[in-house]
This record gives C-alpha cells, sequence and structure tokens, in this order.
C-alpha cells in the first residue's frame, strides 16, 4: 500500500520530482566533475530523467519521440567521450544537450499556459522549467567554449577552461539577473548569449510566473 501511494504521488506531482532531482545533481556533481566518467555519466542520467518526466506530464504538448530523437544521439556522444575520450565531439554533444533541455522546458512551459488555474503540480513546475532553462544555457556555454576558447574569464584558473559548475553559476546568476559573480564573458558571441539569457530569464519571470502567482491568488 506505501508503494502504492508513493507512485500515486509521484503521478500527482511529477514535477516536483524533476526539480529535486535537478536541485540535488547540481549539489552533487561537484563532487565527481573532475572525473570524465562522472560528467558524462551526470549527463546521461539527467538526459534519462527529463525524458521519464516529460512522458509522466502527460498534458505537456511535448512529443516524447522528439525528446528521445534529440536525446539519444547526445547520450552516444557522451559514451563515446567517457569511453574513447573524443573531446571533438563536445561541441556537438553540448549543443544536442541545450536542445534538448529547451525543448523541454518549452514543453513545460505550454503545459503552464494552457491551464485557467494553477495546480501545485504547476508551482513545482515553474521551478523546474526555470532550471531547465538554465541548464540549457550552461550547455550553450559550453558550447561557445568549445569553438572559441577562452571566451569565458574567471580570477580563478584564469587561462584554463571554465568547468561546468562555474558555467552553471554563471547561467544562473544571468538568468535571475541576480548579478554575474566572478565568471565573465569577455568575447562579443559570449556576450550576446548572457544578454540573451538575462532577457529570457526577465521575461520568464513577467510573463510564466506572475501569471501563476496571479491565477493562485485569484483561486484563494
Amino acid at each position: 500500500m506505501n508503494r502504492l501511494r508513493l507512485l500515486a504521488r509521484i503521478r500527482r506531482h511529477p514535477s516536483a520530482i524533476l526539480l529535486l532531482v535537478q536541485l540535488a545533481g547540481m549539489v552533487l556533481y561537484p563532487f565527481i566533475e573532475r572525473t570524465e566518467a562522472g560528467r558524462i555519466g551526470f549527463g546521461a542520467f539527467g538526459i534519462v530523467v527529463l525524458i521519464i518526466t516529460t512522458r509522466m506530464v502527460r498534458r505537456t504538448p511535448g512529443l516524447t519521440w522528439v525528446s528521445v530523437l534529440i536525446a539519444m544521439p547526445a547520450i552516444v556522444m557522451l559514451g563515446l567521450q567517457a569511453l574513447f575520450d573524443m573531446p571533438q565531439l563536445l561541441p556537438w554533444s553540448s549543443g544536442l544537450e541545450a536542445v534538448f533541455y529547451f525543448y523541454a522546458a518549452g514543453s513545460l512551459i505550454a503545459y503552464m499556459m494552457a491551464d485557467r488555474h494553477a495546480s501545485a503540480d504547476e508551482l513545482f513546475c515553474a521551478g523546474a522549467t526555470f532550471t531547465l532553462i538554465a541548464w540549457g544555457f550552461t550547455y550553450l556555454f559550453l558550447l561557445t567554449q568549445a569553438l572559441q576558447p577562452g571566451c569565458f574569464a574567471a580570477a580563478v584558473n584564469a587561462g584554463e577552461p571554465r568547468t561546468w559548475t562555474e558555467l552553471m553559476y554563471l547561467s544562473f546568476a544571468l538568468l535571475s539577473s541576480t548579478g554575474i559573480g566572478d565568471v565573465v564573458p569577455i568575447t562579443a558571441h559570449a556576450r550576446a548569449l548572457a544578454s540573451v539569457e538575462m532577457f529570457v530569464g526577465v521575461m520568464y519571470l513577467a510573463a510564466v510566473v506572475s501569471r501563476l502567482i496571479g491565477l493562485t491568488l485569484q483561486a484563494r
């Protein structure tokens, strides 16, 4: 019975599970990011979790087969990088992962905007979608860095490529418009992406989050 109740709660609030997994991943990833196998495994795990969760949110207009079609080549490339040390695949896998996260975020935004009332799952979905967008821009930053080395600077280890954790921190800072931190885009292309992320963050808060808050207050 307890197992059935747990499954019922997961089905009612799949976005909460997605949000918890994402936050846990961000906290745990710094412990394994120095190992290639850990980074690849984390990326593949995140993609699989997103496919499952997007499938669980049955009201989203996103198509599962499209998610799988985007995710499978990325998983294959991640595996090749882990097994055969093929860093030349990093731009391709990062680009596909960015597309995947943006597609998942768009599907969840459509799911939230479709209703006239805000459910508990949609409130969790707002947080999960924000994290998805931040992850998508993180992989765009990784793609930019692979194509244009040195496009991001930092006070620590200035001559080295920025890590996933550093670029994730930059992405959250830009998306939430809370600042830029110690990681700074220094080329025109990197600054253009940073500007786009700041715009997306402001529009997401203004159009999506404010609408959910308004629906919640209206229901009360």
